[in-house]
């Protein structure tokens, strides 16, 4: 008989990527494996994760809006109605195992599973455990981690550091620099760097790379921007004549090649971005977004900014100090060497692999 297995969670690219590398390394250790995931109705997993080859059920559940507690009027109904559903999803698939990565239907899904005394993982992926996973730890079997020191949120002895998993493809850059350059047309030999703000970009980043386009082509500069399909069209209109040396795009459909072209690196703080960045090596500049629960951005980068393995600045401050840091990591070639050996010390290419061999000894 085949092994089943439910994989729960998304909301943001940072949880569905992971899954999904999950789902693909248990296919390559079990031809087939049975895989089902469970995501929440109306976001971005419900179509990604078909994209990928998998099937995904949706439950009707949201998280708890701060901003707005009005809006959380129907939270209870939801939940009860989704714990429900997971009920009835867990028992009709006949799942051996819930994985949880994250999101909002990761709740709902491993509080039924644990109920029903199915063995569960969880898979975090930031460096400061959420609230709902937390609770979840206490009955999981498996809680896999990507920083050190995640006993003080999980039972020390549930804890098993694996990093996050990544998009192999994306990290695949070795002896690409020249054809990478070439697919953007940029020059070679000229300092190349790389701002994306994640699939939906990034305002703050955005502002800076705007308002120092004219420094950076004084400065001789290249410039591969994912500003985001949020603010694609605004800025295509504001900036119709961009200089030679700034690529500007919604999104990098070959993110090997714009990690491949680059000398220094900004990027948000997200875990999947960081544990790429690891693997990718290049010096790098983390602007953690001010937008997310219990700050867990800044927590992230705060572990590679103590092992002098990233530059870290603050949201609030990123319109003042951001550009002038990267003109000035650019220009020392001492500080870039140490900071890419020491992020490269904090990779974990195999952890999808690691995940997945975890998951099936909770089976057998």
């Amino acid at each position: 008989m085949a092994h089943k297995v439910i994989i729960s969670g998304g909301g943001t690219g940072g949880h569905i990527f992971p899954a999904i590398a999950i789902a693909n390394a248990l296919r390559r250790i079990e031809p087939d494996i049975e895989i089902l995931f469970v995501g929440a109705q109306g976001k971005m997993e419900m179509e990604k994760v078909p994209a990928a080859g998998y099937t995904i059920v949706g439950l009707d559940i949201q998280g708890f809006n701060r901003s707005s507690l009005w809006k959380n009027i129907l939270l209870p109904y939801k939940m009860i109605k989704s714990l429900l559903k997971a009920r009835r999803v867990i028992k009709d698939f006949k799942a051996d195992v819930a994985v949880g990565v994250g999101g909002y239907a990761s709740g709902p899904l491993l509080m039924m599973a644990n109920m029903m005394g199915l063995p569960t993982l969880i898979q975090e992926q930031n460096s400061f455990a959420g609230k709902t996973n937390m609770s979840l730890g206490r009955k999981a079997r498996k809680i896999c981690v990507a920083y050190e020191g995640m006993e003080k949120f999980f039972p020390a002895e549930k804890v098993l550091l694996t990093g996050n998993p990544i998009r192999r493809t994306s990290v695949d850059i070795e002896g690409k620099k020249g054809e990478a350059l070439v697919s953007f047309g940029l020059e070679a030999g000229k300092k190349t760097l790389l701002v994306t703000g994640g699939s939906l970009g990034a305002g703050t980043l955005n502002d800076c790379v705007k308002a120092a386009i004219n420094r950076f082509k004084e400065e001789d500069v290249q410039i591969i921007w994912q500003c985001g399909s949020y603010y694609h069209e605004r800025l295509n209109s504001e900036l119709a004549d961009l200089p030679y040396n700034v690529k500007m795009m919604p999104f990098l459909q070959r993110m090997d090649y714009a990690y491949a072209a680059a000398d220094v690196i900004i990027a948000r703080a997200g875990a999947g971005t960081i544990s790429e960045l690891c693997v990718v090596g290049k010096p790098v500049i983390l602007v953690p977004s001010p937008n997310v629960a219990e700050d867990h951005q800044t927590k992230n980068a705060m572990a590679l900014v103590q092992k002098d393995a990233a530059i870290m600045v603050r949201d609030v401050e990123a319109r003042e100090k951001l550009v002038e840091e990267a003109l000035a990591l650019l220009n020392d070639e001492q500080k870039m060497r140490v900071l890419s050996e020491n992020i490269k010390k904090l990779a974990l290419p195999d952890a999808d692999e690691v995940i997945a061999h975890e998951v099936l000894k909770l089976i057998k």
